[in-house]
């Protein structure tokens, strides 16, 4: 059966997303450094989403954000990210996890090292979330077709 899921795989086996971003520019450019392996797609998860994501030296998880709905938690594997937040930065190490409820502090891991991180991220997939980038003019609304629509704080769109 073609749409059968498997019980188990190596998570690098599975191919990277092959868009390294949904932003647009001039955001989509930054996110080059980062490449993600959507582990929960493989066994038709809808509830919540896996990722595994390589940061490259330089690299972002994502511009600094909330989101309103969506709860997310990121665990490292290896490398040491650092952790942005609004109220500062966190060096991180294998072992570490964080945790970011909706509606709580704008976040985002970077890669200032010269060696790759690798982490998981989980996140709910809870429909009419929105997320809003406190450094950047961009804000995104989560459409009814899972898409992320992107507009300039203003309304305009990209």
């Amino acid at each position: 059966m073609s749409d059968e899921k498997p019980a188990a795989v190596r998570a690098l086996d599975i191919a990277p997303r092959a868009k390294p971003s949904t932003y647009p520019e001039p955001f989509f450019s930054r996110m080059a450094g980062r490449e993600k392996r959507q582990l929960g797609d493989v066994f038709g998860l809808t509830n919540f989403g896996v990722n595994l994501t390589r940061l490259k030296p330089g690299g972002e998880s994502a511009l600094l954000h909330r989101h309103t709905r969506q709860d997310e938690f990121v665990y490292i594997l290896e490398g040491t990210p650092t952790l942005v937040t609004e109220d500062g930065e966190t060096p991180m190490a294998p072992g570490m996890c964080a945790g970011f409820p909706a509606e709580g502090a704008a976040h985002q891991l970077v890669n200032r090292t010269a060696a790759d991180v690798l982490y998981l991220e989980i996140g709910d997939r809870t429909p009419g979330d929105a997320a809003s980038y406190p450094r950047d003019d961009i804000q995104a609304d989560l459409g009814p077709d899972g898409q992320w629509l992107f507009t300039h704080k203003d309304g305009r769109p990209y």
